[in-house]
């Protein structure tokens, strides 16, 4: 997909949690892309945020984004090394 066109989204997505007065804007914008989004758009719009800064995001939506980005890492190094200990 097109990184305008996940921009855009993922700033729509950010402007609904940022009205909500009862939820924490970030964590509300990465649950729902994290549940909402295909693997392959979050790949893709981590890339946008690596290659180009993630230029054209909202400051919550990008710090949802990397936030969302740094617990997928983490949880794919920790499958990895899960999967060495029965080795």
């Amino acid at each position: 997909m097109l990184p305008e066109k996940l921009v855009y989204m993922a700033n729509q997505i950010g402007k609904f949690f940022a009205s909500q007065r009862d939820r924490e804007p970030v964590a509300g914008i990465a649950e729902h892309i994290r549940m909402f989004w295909e693997p392959r758009m979050r790949h893709d719009i981590f890339v946008h945020l690596e290659q180009h800064g993630g230029a054209g995001l909202d400051p919550l939506v990008r710090e949802a984004i990397e936030r969302l980005r740094d617990e997928e890492a983490q949880a794919a190094q920790a499958a990895k090394t899960k999967s060495r200990e029965k080795i």
